[in-house]
């Protein structure tokens, strides 16, 4: 998992990634290509 400051950038490199907020932290999870794993917060 990558920790990063702009995960809007992440989120545009592929078509399946997700944003989610949980417990104050903002994550981009993929649930077909499981390399695309970030965190910001």
């Amino acid at each position: 998992m990558k920790i990063v400051n702009s995960l809007k950038s992440l989120k545009d490199r592929h078509r399946e990634n997700r944003v989610i907020r949980r417990r104050g932290r903002i994550y981009v999870i993929n649930k077909t290509n499981r390399r695309f794993k970030a965190r910001q917060g």
